[in-house]
């Protein structure tokens, strides 16, 4: 399928992974032997949504990169944690063949996902030691329970804990279901810990930051061609292009 700057990506859809039997979906440019990067992105609290991504995904992938979407539920006992390390162990294993990097890569999360993103940074014994190549978090909370750890990212960088790579985080100034004010709050503690990070809020909502919006009916975020989601869904492919590029 082209995109509308011509450059065609492909897509794999319902790659199983881990042993509950959730499916991903893979996103790349065609005709690139060898991807620039690859990005692992997470969806929000929503069960089993990355199909909301996809639009996100799609943009990324025309900039060279390989992006993995998988789903995950949080009503399970754990919250989503095992579900979340094992796509995070599958890309591990299996992004080489795939194209893409599974030694170092773009962890991002949007909403809930983006908490559990940078929780994994902050506390990489989760992944046995690993560490991704740098986090993006959109439209997230950090003062909530990491869903990866259990703990709050800003309790961790209170207490000392180190990201150790660059954060960079993208919020829709118009958002009211989770407010910029959080994504403000991160940035400033890992300014004040003398951390890499950056800022940016597009004039849009919750749903515009990843090119969707929120339909009622369906009870989740559909695809939209809204000129304020549109745009911001371009910045925050461009932020996580930009993340993934390594010397």
């Amino acid at each position: 399928m082209a995109s509308e700057t011509g450059t065609a990506v492909e897509t794999k859809r319902g790659l199983i992974f881990g042993p509950s039997g959730k499916r991903l979906d893979l996103y790349r440019p065609e005709g690139v032997a060898r991807p620039a990067s690859t990005v692992l992105l997470w969806h929000g609290i929503g069960p089993d949504e990355r199909d909301v991504l996809e639009p996100l995904a799609r943009t990324v992938a025309v900039h060279g990169l390989l992006v993995l979407v998988p789903d995950w539920r949080s009503d399970p006992a754990d919250g989503g944690r095992s579900q979340l390390l094992d796509s995070l162990a599958f890309v591990r294993e299996e992004a080489g063949g795939l194209g893409g990097s599974g030694e170092s890569f773009v962890l991002a999360g949007w909403s809930a996902g983006a908490g559990a993103a940078l929780g994994v940074a902050l506390r990489p014994e989760v992944a046995g030691g690993w560490r991704p190549a740098a986090v993006v978090g959109m439209a997230g909370r950090y003062d909530l329970p990491a869903r990866t750890t259990g703990t709050a990212p800003l309790d961790d960088l209170a207490a000392g804990l180190d990201p150790a790579v660059p954060v960079h985080l993208v919020h829709g100034g118009r958002d009211t279901v989770v407010p910029p004010s959080f994504s403000r709050d991160l940035a400033e503690a890992l300014r004040t810990a003398g951390r890499t990070v950056t800022l940016r809020e597009p004039d849009t909502d919750h749903a515009g930051v990843v090119m969707t919006e929120y339909d009622p009916a369906a009870d989740r975020c559909v695809p939209t061609t809204a000129e304020h989601a549109v745009s911001a869904g371009q910045l925050a492919a461009g932020v996580l292009a930009a993340a993934g590029d390594r010397p």
